[in-house]
């Protein structure tokens, strides 16, 4: 085991704040040193309930996300008002203010950040976005995500990193720090350790794997921790992803005893500390994903993450149990004294490096006045401007198709496809306040009929198909299967222009028909056509024959509104540039 030097980085405390960590760390119970290991969420939540939080099971740290700031800074305020010892108030502000309450601001998801090439951005991005949290109390960063995206089949983070470039994910990584620590008392934690981006698969849903060598994974995800580490970083996120070809080179570890990062004491503590130098704390992801709860019994898990070197565990399951199952385990020696101690240091000298020890209960949240900062027009413009910078051209092939005008394409069709709908899609919306009762379709539809265009949104055969049948008319396979059908050049005469806006936020999008109708463009060569995401950037993969494709990367009303001055301006004012392989490493995305 590594121990925490509480007077070097990222601490650096002085005698005094050292003295209050021992004091405190001897002053606790049991039940409060083992209270302190854990992370919880509870969102709309009675005071009750976050009291018993904090004097039942003495909580070490809170995470927001998904209800209204006011609620968030009254929650904020009753958690901290009756701890003992003050608490981590944690908030997913990768994208900006939003990821701690839904009236936060979204200033730009990480690979919109990185399509401006502008580092200045990530720095903006880190302190804009916690300043807004700050204001409801919030005081740690679960960000930045720098993991680094390798393969166009990952879902999971192909919207949060800053792209595919190892140099240029470090240098974002590292800014997005820098602005979060320029907010006073801000604390930053860096995810997904050991690195996401290369398996197919969402750890929420199945294991992860990070396939790197150990050269490979030195000189790519390696590269990225170590220049956060060396530059001052707090916290570290382990996530539940395995690193197996890392493991069998060093360890000779057999394919039955790998484990993911929050469970390998090899990884956690080998790999990030003695190797790496990280001196600060780690906080597990959470802890229901299906890629930690499928290696052993839960109970085992709790107490494992601990002596891997975690030192604090991302939200309880049943409150009782998972206390219980921690608390177990140190009076019974599975963990030992030496290594909670150790956990406590490192949890309290971070708490103290904040300055959370020197303020009185009243101080560690801000008054309700604060909340007006929430919002803020200087928010917005930033938002704004990195969407200006942003909207990337992939694939121009058809030259002379922009810009698009009134008098060149009168009448336009918008083609809206969506990807299949998941649980976990569902929950996001639900969380964040999608599923608005306009959609971006219709949003870009209003946007060019203001500009003089006559555009409408393309009815599915299968929409019609349904109308007719809630009017009672009865349809064999032959009516569905000829519905939509017409000849190339009936097609051509009812519309000018045709846009396929694709608003699939993972995965593959959804096709209604696959023969006939408008939602597939198979007609790229006989009508001009647009191909825009407003959502993940990888559509080419399903779609190649476009030969104009352009990742927006999300649908705000600015976004919206500055794609289609850039669609009316012409092909040289999208100054963005592909922070992926947008083409999705098959040769024909490319012809």
């Amino acid at each position: 085991m590594v121990k925490v030097n509480l007077k070097a980085i990222p601490y650096c405390l002085s005698d005094e704040d050292i003295a209050w960590v021992e004091q405190t760390i001897a002053a606790m119970t049991d039940e409060e040193k083992v209270g302190q290991l854990f992370f919880e969420n509870r969102g709309q939540s009675t005071d009750e309930a976050l009291i018993e939080l904090v004097q039942k099971y003495h909580i070490g740290g809170y995470r927001y996300n998904g209800i209204k700031a006011d609620v968030v800074q009254h929650n904020i305020r009753v958690l901290q008002e009756n701890s003992r010892i003050p608490l981590f108030v944690a908030c997913n502000t990768e994208s900006g203010g939003n990821g701690s309450a839904t009236d936060g601001t979204y200033l730009a998801s990480g690979i919109k950040i990185a399509a401006t090439d502008q580092v200045k951005y990530a720095y903006e991005m880190g302190r804009l976005g916690n300043e807004e949290a700050a204001t409801m109390g919030n005081n740690m960063a679960f960000a930045p995500v720098c993991d680094i995206h390798c393969n166009w089949e990952n879902t999971e983070i192909v919207s949060r990193a800053f792209g595919s470039d190892t140099d240029r994910v470090a240098a974002m990584s590292k800014a997005y720090m820098d602005g979060v620590h320029a907010v006073p008392g801000y604390a930053s934690v860096a995810k997904h350790w050991p690195g996401n981006g290369q398996d197919f698969r969402d750890a929420h849903l199945s294991n992860n794997i990070n396939n790197c060598t150990r050269e490979e994974w030195m000189a790519t995800y390696g590269k990225v921790y170590k220049t956060l580490i060396d530059g001052g970083l707090d916290g570290v996120m382990g996530g539940h992803i395995m690193l197996p070809n890392y493991m069998r080179e060093l360890y000779g570890t057999k394919d039955e005893d790998m484990m993911p990062a929050t469970l390998c004491y090899e990884l956690m503590t080998d790999l990030l500390r003695n190797q790496l130098g990280f001196n600060g704390f780690v906080v597990t992801d959470a802890t229901h994903m299906v890629g930690f709860e499928d290696r052993m019994t839960r109970r085992e898990a709790v107490a494992a993450t601990i002596n891997a070197g975690c030192d604090m565990f991302l939200f309880f399951n049943d409150p009782d149990e998972d206390f219980g199952f921690m608390l177990d385990a140190y009076r019974t020696g599975v963990i030992s004294e030496e290594r909670m101690t150790d956990a406590l240091r490192r949890i309290l000298g971070l708490k103290a490096k904040m300055g959370l020890n020197k303020k009185a209960r009243e101080e560690l949240t801000p008054p309700p006045e604060a909340l007006a900062g929430v919002g803020d027009k200087k928010y917005t413009e930033f938002a704004a401007q990195v969407a200006r910078d942003a909207i990337t051209l992939v694939k121009y092939k058809d030259e002379g198709v922009l810009p698009i005008t009134p008098e060149k394409y009168r009448k336009v069709m918008i083609v809206y496809v969506k990807g299949a709908e998941t649980g976990m899609t569902q929950l996001m919306k639900f969380a964040f306040g999608a599923g608005a009762a306009k959609n971006p379709a219709q949003t870009l539809c209003e946007m060019l009929n203001a500009r003089g265009f006559e555009a409408f949104v393309y009815e599915s055969p299968m929409d019609k198909a349904a109308k007719l049948m809630k009017e009672g008319k009865k349809l064999d396979f032959m009516d569905m299967y000829r519905m939509g059908k017409a000849s190339v050049a009936a097609f051509q005469e009812q519309q000018d222009l045709v846009i396929t806006l694709f608003d699939v936020s993972s995965g593959r999008p959804a096709f209604g028909m696959s023969k006939g109708g408008g939602e597939i463009p198979w007609y790229v060569h006989d009508m001009p056509t647009i191909g825009i995401s407003v959502n993940a950037p990888t559509m080419l993969a399903d779609v190649p024959m476009l030969r104009t494709y352009i990742n927006a990367y999300d649908a705000k009303p600015y976004t919206m509104d500055a794609l289609v001055d850039k669609l009316m301006t012409g092909p040289e004012a999208f100054t963005g540039k592909d922070p992926i392989d947008s083409f999705c490493g098959l040769w024909d995305t490319r012809i």
